[in-house]
């Protein structure tokens, strides 16, 4: 299982960097390498007359393609028409933004064969199905398959007026009536003081659809996961609510988690993971591809071109800063799971 969860990463990571490289080729630049992971390599080829080596690495949680003439520091010359320097500023806009752009194709194109082959997820009455048990309705022994009838006293209609009640009650101890089986059972719960949540989610159950309601839903849905992941992004910016940092080891072991699941859930997990990553890269931080994609519009307000040296050094902070924060997430990762081969022990 985690084999298969670290292969989809890969796969990824290699739709992302293949958008990049589509639309380099598109716009005949030169492609040098075109590597699916890192560190040392375990194949490589060079068709004859291709000028792009392809490579697979033994690390798989990262991919990248080099097209000649993007490293600011490359002795460009002006006469190099395969130069990504010398390509035209929408030419170089658009191989940029194809990264992202692929996750999010391929987010829409898998959700629509899943919502297909699956069903439409529909949320089951008031009925719990996930429950975190790091939130307090774990600690207060709520089950998946409770159908929650009273918050604080009150009725509730949908999770909605569920969920406005809980945070009404932030930090206060309130008492959760749900039904389990034939009893009525109440349970004391205490909303999180910062977010409101208890930790629960709904219960959902699929329900067959034909072609064109999946590709309405492939359609409407992948935008509502994108919405979703940036304002909770600013949520997290403001600080009014806590990051919640994964590393390779946090992603791996949440996608065996999915698998374990069932492979919908899995797939479900992969559409999701393609849509963050999408909006990952689009934040404009130095290295990333909304950094690249900053400059460029700077380049287009200003009608010339930033500083190559200066943007050379604006991503190469960036990049140390990612490889330090990735770093410190992977060995507190190890170490976690380290411990738990331990406490087994």
């Amino acid at each position: 299982m985690v084999l298969l969860a670290i292969l989809g990463l890969g796969v990824l990571m290699a739709v992302h960097e293949t958008g990049h490289f589509l639309l380099a080729r598109a716009f005949k630049m030169r492609v040098i390498k075109f590597s699916i992971g890192f560190g040392p390599v375990l194949w490589s080829k060079k068709p004859r007359g291709s000028d792009t080596t392809y490579q697979i690495a033994l690390l798989p949680f990262l991919a990248y393609v080099q097209i000649a003439g993007m490293n600011p520091h490359e002795e460009i010359e002006a006469g190099d028409k395969g130069s990504y320097a010398n390509k035209s500023w929408l030419g170089r806009f658009l191989t940029i933004v194809a990264g992202p752009l692929a996750n999010y194709v391929f987010a829409v194109v898998v959700f629509f064969f899943l919502v297909l082959a699956m069903g439409r997820a529909d949320i089951d009455g008031l009925k719990v199905g996930m429950v975190d048990p790091k939130g307090s309705a774990a600690s207060a022994q709520v089950q998946s398959g409770d159908e929650v009838k009273t918050v604080a006293g009150r009725p509730v209609k949908d999770w909605n007026d569920m969920r406005a009640e809980i945070q009404a009650h932030k930090g206060q101890p309130i008492d959760l009536v749900v039904q389990r089986g034939n009893e009525a059972v109440t349970l004391k719960v205490t909303p999180a003081a910062d977010t409101g949540r208890i930790g629960i989610g709904p219960k959902e159950v699929r329900r067959p659809v034909g072609v064109t309601v999946a590709a309405k839903e492939a359609i409407t849905e992948p935008p509502k996961m994108a919405a979703a992941m940036v304002i909770g992004l600013g949520r997290v910016i403001t600080g009014r609510e806590k990051a919640e940092l994964r590393g390779p080891v946090g992603i791996v072991n949440e996608a065996a988690g999915q698998i374990r699941k069932g492979w919908e859930f899995f797939v479900e997990y992969q559409v999701i993971l393609s849509i963050y990553i999408c909006v990952f890269n689009l934040i404009p931080f130095p290295a990333l591809d909304g950094g690249r994609l900053a400059f460029l519009l700077y380049e287009f307000v200003a009608r010339r071109r930033p500083d190559a040296k200066v943007e050379a050094r604006v991503h190469m902070v960036g990049l140390l800063a990612l490889l330090t924060l990735s770093i410190g997430i992977f060995s507190v990762e190890i170490w976690k799971e380290i411990a738990k081969l331990f406490v087994k022990g």
